[in-house]
């Protein structure tokens, strides 16, 4: 960003909902905490447009020339996420409907519909007026366009998109007979004879076409970037050279694809909350923030919102306790992140969210939150020097959200079957094992990476498909689980055995899916259990690596190992759980030539990242005893010697080293 030379560090700040006397205190506590940047005006369209084509920014522009003269950039927010009472009023068909053909209304956070003409009118209208006035103001560091798209509004029902998604499909297939095949309409007599016929996938008698559900989750997904590219347009023209962003939810809004979105960034942000009843909520926010880095291309990122302490919308917020906001904070940092971002700076007193918590709780600047906000705040200062490294990984988890779509509809051979379960329980294994992970693409280039693993990958393209099989021609080590390369792009079985898709990449054929009852278990000849799913392989190139002992598949192979060129394919036919995958994945980790550090502590999280010449190591104690780090350097948040580094139980220290 431009005009920022260390690690940004700040919240969502809304003045709007304080009186003025606030303000001035508000930028003496920041600059005591160390902020150099907030993100303004995300919710304020109301304030800024009170009446339709009336503008009225006096009150912006006392806000971002306080933040200026004290030296603190603006993340500035484009406030299309919330349209104004009038707009509603005005324009009632502009609402979202939801499934069952109910309009929502106004009163909540959320958006018009994403295919409504009088919505985009009014988002270029008021993003034409921000741009004009701010465009070129040096306090601007960023536009912030819309908030978290997706949600809450994500599918909408309404005729706009009924009229949109027709459009969509017209250039997507061309023509009518394109469409019945790829959707396959000859089953349950759904033959479209005219465009006009072409409904969105509303509640039925019984299950909706798979295929169109696909593509109106595909339709939904370029519907909302559309929005966001109304607005990126404007912005890049009447404020050149001021990137633009918009905040993801990487791994918790799955009705939205970011490979795709991820072209049109500018810089990648992103928003992570802690699910608090989940005691390794920390692998998973790892998890989030490696999503988040990949989908940046490896490179640096923002993390645009978390929280300081608890929030407000899950069934029990569970608070933070003491260092974790630190611990927190810089995992997303070790991942890659160069700039630490709360929502929100101070905390509400009316509204959704009063009990979320905030930079400045309640309790004011007297407060632990606030105490250690300020001491990271600090502490991100000294880390100038990190700015722009980057963290290299040689392990790869394919991630893929039309995938992901396609094996959430209904009537798939066993409800237990979760790609995101799956992914989880390879990340963890991972993460426990101190080894750094990328998420990719099925079609992107994977030469990169010594091993790649494919958890439950249920849809492959036929780009996909080659592409793996050349990863494996030359050299790489993939590991798939089961129910992986079942369908092509339109949620049809390719002809010939399963999986069609990794057929011959995994030298095998599945004769018939054999899914395992609730709580049912199996016994293979190595000794582990598996649980979930089991298939009836018949090798063909492959070997058999383990068997089943007992279960539907008894005396059938449960592991194979097939080698394809000068790589390995090895698969997976049930689901193993963390501490099983260990011994599972031994081979694998040997041909990719991964060693695991047996000194590794699986309770210090452990990431590199990459300077001109030096390393930057930073170090998460998890656990509730001091750690001794053999090495030296020197730890930036101290300006100490790390020779060795003795990492207090729950402490962070971030160590520079030469390359």
């Amino acid at each position: 960003m431009p005009g920022v030379n260390t690690i940004a560090f700040g919240g969502d700040y809304n003045p709007e909902q304080w009186p003025r006397e606030v303000w001035d205190e508000d930028v003496r506590l920041m600059l005591e905490a160390g902020v150099n940047l907030v993100s303004v005006g995300i919710f304020s369209w109301a304030l800024l447009e009170p009446r339709e084509g009336e503008f009225d920014f006096g009150w912006l522009d006392d806000v971002i020339e306080k933040l200026h003269a004290a030296g603190i950039g603006v993340s500035l927010g484009t406030p299309t996420a919330s349209p104004p009472a009038w707009f509603w009023k005005a324009y009632p068909d502009a609402r979202p409907v939801n499934r069952t053909g109910v309009p929502l209304g106004f009163g909540s956070r959320g958006m018009a519909s994403p295919s409504s003409p009088e919505y985009h009118r009014a988002v270029t209208r008021i993003v034409t007026e921000l741009a004009t006035r701010y465009g070129n103001h040096p306090a601007v560091r960023i536009w912030h366009v819309h908030n978290e798209y997706g949600a809450p509004i994500s599918d909408d029902y309404s005729e706009n998109s009924v009229l949109a998604f027709r459009v969509w499909l017209e250039d997507r297939y061309s023509s009518l007979d394109a469409l019945n095949a790829a959707w396959g309409t000859a089953f349950w007599g759904q033959h479209y004879g005219e465009w006009s016929e072409i409904d969105v996938p509303r509640l039925t008698p019984s299950v909706v076409n798979p295929a169109q559900q696909l593509d109106f989750a595909r339709f939904s997904n370029d519907a909302l970037l559309g929005c966001f590219l109304i607005e990126k347009r404007i912005l890049n023209e009447l404020s050149p050279g001021v990137p633009v962003t918009t905040n993801y939810m990487a791994t918790s809004c799955p009705s939205i694809d970011y490979w795709k979105w991820s072209q049109e960034m500018d810089i990648i942000s992103n928003d992570h909350y802690l699910t608090a009843s989940r005691e390794d909520a920390h692998v998973m926010l790892a998890m989030d923030a490696d999503v988040t880095r990949s989908l940046a291309g490896g490179k640096p990122w923002l993390l645009l919102e978390h929280s300081t302490s608890a929030v407000n919308w899950q069934e029990r917020n569970i608070a933070k306790t003491p260092g974790q906001l630190a611990r927190n904070s810089m995992a997303h940092f070790a991942r890659g992140a160069d700039g630490i971002m709360f929502f929100q700076w101070r905390a509400s007193r009316s509204g959704a969210e009063k009990f979320h918590s905030a930079i400045v709780p309640h309790a004011g600047a007297d407060s632990r939150i606030f105490r250690e906000s300020k001491a990271l705040g600090n502490g991100l200062g000294a880390l100038s020097s990190t700015l722009g490294s980057t963290v290299r990984a040689k392990v790869a988890i394919l991630w893929d959200w039309e995938s992901n779509w396609a094996l959430n509809l209904e009537w798939r051979p066993s409800e237990d079957l979760s790609q995101r379960r799956q992914t989880e329980t390879f990340y963890t294994r991972l993460w426990r094992d101190g080894i750094t992970t990328d998420f990719a693409h099925p079609e992107s280039d994977l030469s990169g990476y010594d091993l790649v693993i494919a958890p439950t990958l249920y849809l492959v393209s036929e780009a996909a498909s080659a592409n793996l099989d050349a990863y494996v021609l030359g050299g790489g080590v993939f590991v798939a689980s089961y129910f992986s390369g079942i369908v092509g792009v339109n949620d049809a079985v390719p002809a010939g055995a399963h999986p069609g898709g990794l057929r011959d990449v995994l030298g095998l054929q599945i004769d018939e899916f054999r899914p395992l009852r609730a709580g049912q278990s199996v016994t293979l000849s190595n000794g582990l259990s598996g649980s979930i799913w089991t298939d009836d392989i018949r090798p063909a190139t492959a070997s058999v690596v383990t068997t089943y002992e007992d279960g539907p598949s008894a005396g059938g192979a449960a592991i194979t190992r097939n080698e394809h060129g000068k790589g390995t394919a090895w698969y997976l036919s049930t689901e193993f759980d963390v501490a099983a995958l260990s011994d599972v994945l031994d081979g694998a980790f040997a041909e990719a030539g991964i060693v695991i550090d047996p000194t590794h502590d699986e309770n210090v999280e452990t990431v590199v990242r990459h300077g001109d010449g030096e390393t930057f190591t930073t170090y998460i104690n998890h656990g509730e005893n001091d750690v001794t780090i053999p090495g030296d350097g020197i730890d930036l948040l101290t300006g100490s010697s790390a020779n060795p580094l003795v990492l207090a139980a729950g402490s962070v220290s971030v160590v520079r080293r030469p390359e």
